[in-house]
C-alpha cells in the first residue's frame, strides 16, 4: 500500500497505472469502524485498485461544531487499510487540500442541500460537496463508495457527479449497525454510556415508523407522528428534526408512495446523531 500525503504524489499513482485499470475510490474523515470496512470490501470486489482517503474536512463543520475534538487515529487507519488491501492511502494534510487557506470557489447544489440535515448546518454540504469535488478530480474513480447512514450527503454526491459529467459512478451502500440497531458512526465514541444506551431509540423509532407505514396507511403525517412519540419518549433524546420525504428530491410528501426516506436528527447531550430507513410503495 502506498501512504501519500501529497495530490502530486496520488497524482503521479494513478497516472502509472494502465488504463484498463478500473478505480474505486472510498473518500472518509476516518477514525475507521466495520462501516468504512464494508466500503472498502465493496469497492475491492468491484474494482482493480482501491483508493482510500482520510481528511477531516473543515468547512463542512459550523461554528460551535465538533472539528476539533473529531476523532482521529491515522496509524490504525492506514493499518486497517492495509489488512483490507488498499492500494493507496491518501491523508492530506488542511494546508494541502486549502494551501490558501480559504476557498474562494465552492459547489453548491440549491434546495437539496438546504432540506433535513442542510437546514440546521447552513454552509454543511457545500464544503461536503467541494471537498468531494476536489478529492475526485484527483483520484478520477471509476466508482465512488459512499455509506447510506448519511443518506442526504449520499444524495448530494451523487447528484454533484451526475450534474458536473464528473464520470464517477456513485455507490450506496447499506448502513451498518450495532446489535442493538444504532448505526455505526464515528460519533458514537462521543456519547456517555448512559446516552449511548438512549441512542437505540432512533433505530427503535424508524421501526416504529416502517410498521405504521406498512399497515396501509397513506399518510406521511401519521408515520412522522409515530416517529415523535417514540423519540421523545426518551428522556436522553433532544429532537432535531423527522423527516418523511421523497428519497430522490428529498422533499417532504403528505402521502406515501414511490422511493420514501424516513430520515432523523437529534442529539444525544452534545452528540448529534442522523439515521433513516428507505421504503418502496407502488
Amino acid at each position: 500500500m502506498e501512504l501519500l500525503t501529497k495530490k502530486f504524489q496520488v497524482r503521479s499513482a494513478i497516472n502509472s497505472l494502465s488504463n484498463n485499470k478500473s478505480i474505486g475510490f472510498v473518500p472518509t474523515m476516518g477514525s475507521f469502524h466495520e462501516g468504512h470496512v464494508s466500503l472498502i470490501r465493496k469497492a475491492a470486489e468491484e474494482c482493480d485498485v482501491v483508493v482510500v482517503s482520510v481528511f477531516v474536512n473543515p468547512t463542512q463543520f459550523g461554528i460551535g461544531e465538533d472539528l476539533a475534538k473529531y476523532p482521529r487515529n491515522i496509524d490504525r487507519d492506514s493499518c486497517l487499510a492495509e489488512e483490507e488491501g488498499v492500494d493507496i492511502f491518501f491523508a492530506p494534510s488542511e494546508e494541502e487540500m486549502y494551501p490558501k487557506g480559504r476557498q474562494e470557489t465552492w459547489v453548491r447544489l440549491g434546495e437539496i442541500e438546504e432540506k433535513l440535515c442542510g437546514a440546521f448546518r447552513p454552509g454543511h454540504f457545500r464544503g461536503v460537496a467541494t471537498v468531494v469535488a476536489k478529492l475526485t478530480n484527483i483520484v478520477r474513480p471509476n466508482k465512488l463508495y459512499l455509506g447510506e447512514k448519511d443518506f442526504q450527503q449520499l444524495r448530494v454526491v451523487q447528484r454533484m457527479v451526475e450534474d458536473l459529467d464528473m464520470g464517477a459512478e456513485v455507490i450506496g451502500c447499506p448502513t451498518l449497525r450495532e446489535p442493538d440497531g444504532l448505526a455505526m458512526s464515528s460519533r458514537n465514541a462521543y456519547m456517555s454510556p448512559e446516552e449511548r444506551a438512549a441512542a437505540k431509540v432512533i433505530y427503535e423509532a424508524l421501526m416504529e415508523a416502517k410498521k405504521v407505514a406498512q399497515t396501509g396507511t397513506h399518510s406521511a403525517d401519521r408515520v412522522k407522528q409515530a416517529l415523535v412519540e417514540k423519540l421523545v419518549s426518551e428522556p436522553l433524546c433532544r429532537l432535531q428534526f423527522v423527516s418523511v420525504c421523497d428519497s430522490e428530491s428529498l422533499e417532504e410528501l403528505t402521502r406515501l408512495g414511490g422511493s420514501v426516506l424516513i430520515a432523523i436528527g437529534a442529539y444525544f447531550g452534545t452528540t448529534r446523531m442522523v439515521d433513516s430507513i428507505v421504503l418502496s410503495f407502488s
